[in-house]
């Protein structure tokens, strides 16, 4: 089963949010996701958080769920949700924008339970991140902006393949060295890592990286 998770943070581009949702089998809005649902024409089939962003009074045919829970925020609820319906893989929209703080915490929160699913990317207007598995390779076009940063403070054994800098058994670290900004030089890309939490972003074809540079 996939499920689509609609966070409280900016709302993706119209056409994303439609082209994941024709993917998913379910819908779960994070407490305030639900309200950019709407207004692109969608119900949720569950919303669930500590309900401080969404009036549930104005939609009472909507299936909600209280959690007010302070020691989880609303994604990790949402993410619980989907673990006790059985989910097998799930992308997260609307998790990042409008609050730093937010935006980091749910990047934690996505490290936090990709073990439990087969799948778990964040995706926005710019592109989509994963927490690598220790071998792991993906399509994409040659010129694609691919970055890996390291999460656990430490990777090592880090080799890549397909990469214009290409790292052979060699460690990323935290405030140390990074592996952003670099470039796909095939078809397919591979990644193995031997130790750490491993983050992987990868930028849409289409983003302008004149942006704030």
């Amino acid at each position: 089963m996939h499920v689509l998770i609609a966070g409280n943070g900016q709302p993706p581009d119209r056409k994303l949010f439609h082209r994941v949702l024709d993917t998913a089998d379910l819908l779960i809005a994070a407490d305030g996701g639900a309200l950019w649902c709407l207004e692109y024409g969608v119900e949720p089939h569950l919303v669930i958080g500590d309900l401080d962003s969404f009036p549930t009074s104005h939609y009472p045919g909507i299936t909600v769920v209280h959690d007010p829970d302070q020691e989880t925020n609303d994604l990790e609820k949402a993410l619980k949700a989907a673990m006790e319906r059985g989910a097998r893989s799930v992308t997260l929209l609307g998790a990042t924008g409008r609050r730093l703080d937010q935006s980091l915490k749910n990047i934690s929160v996505m490290a936090q339970f990709a073990p439990y699913f087969e799948t778990l990317l964040m995706r926005d207007d710019t592109g989509w991140m994963c927490l690598l598995p220790r071998d792991y390779h993906f399509s994409t076009r040659e010129g694609t902006t691919v970055s890996l940063f390291p999460l656990s403070g430490r990777v090592e054994g880090i080799h890549t393949e397909g990469l214009a800098f290409a790292l052979h058994d060699e460690p990323l670290e935290n405030g140390v060295r990074d592996g952003s900004s670099n470039r796909a030089t095939a078809p397919l890309v591979r990644i193995r890592h031997r130790s750490g939490q491993l983050l992987l972003m990868v930028l849409n074809a289409n983003v302008d990286l004149t942006q704030g540079s």
